[in-house]
Parts: structure tokens; sequence; C-alpha cells
């Protein structure tokens, strides 16, 4: 008999169980029911209560943002650390039956803390075990299978120690884990010739809420295509990833370069409008704006940050046609590996090891919060002022600008969840950073991203205002407790989303219609008989 068809009646002596031995005793004993018993690592010695010496670093480990590390945080009831499939299995199956709700953690990097924190009674499954990454360059295949578990660091690493000239369209920052980090889209500074991450996989393991362990095949390709940006944690636990490599030249160039208010920044940020989502699609430029004082007066400070999948040669010839008010110069460009190039962006100096790719933690961590914006106009000179002048009075709230067109332009809105392509010239990036502890402290800081990002609404995307589910914000709407329904969802989901919010409630009451898998922001199961029209 299968184990899924002896389920109802196990759970019934698993729950008369819980009533009479201590929970941590049960839980144990349902873990180790569901999950494989000839493996040489059994669950029970991945799985930490509060009362184990290691729950304390392990929970702490992957908590990007200090918000929510305080002692009044919400903690989980217990952490699995699976290094099997069938530990994934085992403890789905086993939250079903002691109604707990499962926080999937591949990183930690989600900005409001909602893979690791709840409300509700919760479980961490914690994916930092299952890290293994495999590239394969045999017969021109081009490819590699990647754990959720890995970070996009690992991921890099391994790719440079096969191949000088294959690379991955993923994120700069390199500790992100891999799970979220493609659930959710995955962009980087190649984006504009080779797209999302997304865009590049090509299958997936996934465990779903019937503890089922299923490939593309099995899965089909409405889930399949629900996971590749839609929020791999409202469909079940993604567990692996075959993505296609991209090729890279072996050199490749980059620059940063400075500009502020009394140095021209207005008219070079205003002309950057205009070009930078049309320039060479191997050339991506990002930038930076904060507020800063020089000699004891308040400005603006761009930053301008480059990859150009070239030579200095080449980009100087681009640099010079269409975008010379930047002034750049030969002496400002560094040619060098693209794995060198990842370090850069990750603001290491030149000439560090590529090793530091597979440092995990990074022991600065802050209090944070970020939110996200589409641009799909130039912003006037006059705008732009406006801007600066709020951003000063502020002082704190950075901006940064990343660039669209290329690759991005050439993609349907509906080819995956990520909806935002063509028509929009940048995305915002806003972010403000703090180190002082105390709930009044946040409150402040909390205070002045908010008034900036109200200050920018005549600037930027609207009906609906959109976001990027990766810059994870609970401001623009969060669901109620238990189950959510479609038009309580939809107030965040249409502006993640957009039009797709309505594919991806269909595919999550299909393959998840208890709502098992639930949070703050996942995607709602419809009401049994219901339609999106009738809800």
């Amino acid at each position: 008999m299968s184990a899924i068809a002896i389920l109802p009646f196990l759970l019934h002596v698993l729950m008369a169980a819980s009533e009479s031995e201590p929970f941590q005793d049960s839980i144990l004993q349902c873990l180790s029911l569901y999950s494989d018993p000839s493996l040489p690592n059994p669950i029970s010695a991945v799985t930490y209560f509060p009362n184990s010496p290691s729950y304390p670093p392990i929970l702490d480990s992957y908590i990007r943002n200090l918000r929510f590390s305080s002692s009044t945080t919400p903690k989980p009831s217990f952490i699995v650390a699976p290094t099997h499939v069938s530990h994934i299995q085992a403890s789905i199956i086993c939250c079903k039956s002691f109604n707990l709700e499962i926080r999937i953690r591949s990183g930690g990097h989600d900005y409001d803390g909602l893979s690791y924190v709840s409300e509700a009674p919760f479980v961490i499954l914690d994916m930092f075990m299952l890290r293994s990454v495999k590239v394969n360059l045999d017969d021109d295949d081009d490819t590699a299978w990647v754990d959720s578990g890995s970070t996009i660091g690992e991921l890099y690493h391994a790719i440079a120690e096969r191949s000088k000239i294959h690379a991955f369209p993923a994120g700069v920052c390199h500790s992100v884990g891999v799970g979220g980090h493609f659930s959710g889209g995955g962009y980087g500074n190649m984006m504009r010739m080779f797209g999302l991450s997304v865009d590049h996989v090509l299958d997936a393991i996934i465990v779903d809420a019937q503890g089922r362990v299923l490939d593309r095949k099995l899965m089909g390709e409405d889930l399949f295509w629900a996971i590749r940006g839609g929020g791999g944690a409202s469909f079940g636990v993604v567990v692996s990833w075959k993505i296609r490599l991209v090729p890279v030249p072996e050199v490749v160039t980059v620059f940063r370069v400075e500009r502020t208010l009394e140095q021209g920044a207005t008219d070079v940020v205003h002309k950057w409008q205009y070009v930078a989502d049309k320039l060479h699609d191997g050339l991506f430029i990002r930038v930076v704006l904060s507020s800063v004082k020089r000699k004891g007066v308040k400005t603006i400070r761009a930053k301008f940050n480059a990859l150009f999948l070239g030579n200095s040669q080449e980009l100087l010839g681009v640099m010079n046609k269409s975008f010379p008010e930047l002034g750049l110069v030969a002496e400002q460009c560094i040619e060098m590996s693209w794995i060198d190039s990842v370090l850069f962006w990750d603001n290491y100096p030149v000439g560090t090891s590529v090793d530091v790719l597979l440092q995990r933690h990074n022991t600065q961590e802050k209090y944070l919060k970020k939110k996200s914006d589409y641009v799909q106009q130039p912003i006037s000179k006059t705008g732009l002022e406006g801007i600066w002048n709020k951003m000063m009075e502020l002082e704190k709230p950075a901006l940064a600008l990343n660039p669209y067109g290329g690759k991005m332009g050439e993609i349907s809105e509906v080819e995956t969840p990520f909806p935002h392509r063509a028509g929009n010239i940048y995305k915002i990036q806003y972010s403000v950073t703090w180190k002082e502890e105390g709930e009044d402290v946040a409150n402040r800081y909390l205070d002045r991203i908010r008034r900036l990002y109200d200050y920018m609404t005549p600037y930027v995307s609207s009906s609906p205002r959109s976001s990027y589910i990766n810059y994870r914000d609970v401001d623009i709407g969060v669901n109620g407790p238990g189950n959510a329904s479609y038009a309580e969802a939809r107030v965040w989901g249409e502006k993640y989303f957009k039009r797709n919010y309505d594919r991806l409630v269909e595919v999550k009451t299909k393959v998840d219609p208890s709502n098992f898998f639930r949070y703050e922001q996942s995607i709602p199961s419809l009401a049994s008989g219901l339609s999106i029209m009738s809800e």
C-alpha cells in the first residue's frame, strides 16, 4: 500500500499521539515515518527545536534584515534543514498534520522577512544544505542543475571553474539564494542581452502540497510557468532548477563613474533616461543616487556602474556615439573576465579571489527597507530637481535605477509570470538602511522611504503602480490570516504580476486547492466551486 493511501489512518494515529505525548516527540515520530529511513543522515539529525543548541545559530544565520531578529519577532516551532528530498516531503506531510505553516528559506533575502517570519504557528524549511551545482558543458549542452539552497555566488563559481566563456544572467549580490531569486524572476546586469534568470530555466524539481516529487513533465506546463516568476513558495518547494548557460566573451569591461550636482549630474541623469534602454544590448549602466555632503553642503551623488560584454575600445565607441555626456575616458575602463566583473559589481577590490563567492554570510547585516517602481516616461529636468530636493530633505533613502530595453523588450509579458517587459525604461529600487536599534528609530527611517515613494507617484507606472516581487514590499498589501480571497490578494497581486495574477490564481487553485502553501503575499486558492469572476 502506498504512503499516500495510508496517510489518513496514520495522520489519525499521529494526532491522537500528539494529545498524549510531548509536541517534540510527536513531530519527530511523524517526520521519521514519512522520510526515507535508509538515508545516512536521518531527518531527526537535521530537525532543530528551540531547546537545541543549534537552533539559535541556524535561525540567525540567514536573517538578512535585522528588523526581524529581535526578541519579539515570532520564532518557528522548529527548523528542518533538509539534505534529501524525502526530508521535504515529510516536512510538508507533518506540517499539514499539525496545522503548521511552512516558511521556505533559501538565502534569507526576502526584504520583509516573509521567508522566515509568521504570525501563525510555523516551521522554517531551511534549504541551505541543498546546494549542489552540476555544470554540463559536454556535447554543447551548456546547462546546469542547481539546488535552491545554493547562492548565485556558488553558481557563478561553479560555472567559472569549468569555462571562461560561459555565464548565467542573475543577480549582482553573490549571497542571494537561488531558490527565491529564480522563483521571483531573477534579474542582473546582463538582462538587456539575455533577459531574466527564469527566461533560461529548462526544468525544475518541485515537491507539491501532496508531497509528490515532480519534474517539468510531471508537473505540467501551467505549474512550470507559475514557478518561473510567480513566487515558487505559493505552489510548493522547488528543490532544484535546470538552467541554460549563456555565452560571454573572454574579456568584458566595467567602469564606475561619479557625478554630483555641481558636476552636472542632473543633465547626465536626464540624458541617461533617453539612451540607457536603447544602447548596445551588451551594455548595462545602473545609476545609484544618494544624498551626500561635500564640504558640509548637501548634494546628490550619481554613481554610474556599468558592465559591457566586450572590450574597452568597443565600449568607448558606443559611449562616445550615444552617451558622450558622461565623459567616459579610457582610464576609467577596466577590462577583466566575466567572473571578475561579478566581484567588481559586488564591490570587491579588483584582484580579489573568486573564492570569495563561496562565502555565504555577510557579517555586516543591517536594518533595512526596500521598495520598487517602474518608469515608463523620462522624468523632466524640473522633475529630477524636485526629486533631488526631496532626497536631500529626507537624507537617507537612496535610489538605484536599472535600465530595461534589449532582450527585455522582446519577450511577451505573459511568457512567464514576470510581466515587466516592453514599455519600461527603467526600474527603481528604493533603499534605506540603518544600524541603530529601536522601534522609534525604525519608524523614522520607514517613514522617510515611504515619503519618498509617495513623492514619486507622478513619475512612475500607474493602474497598477507596478512593483517587483523580489523587492518584497508588504506596504502594497497583504493577505489577512487564514485563506485569503481573490479580491484581497489582488490588491498587491496585480502590482507584482499585472494580468498574470489571474492565471497564477487558477494554477494555485489546481495544484494547492486547500491553500497549504500560504503566507502574507502568497497566491490565493479560489474557494471550492467559485470562479475568478464570482470572487
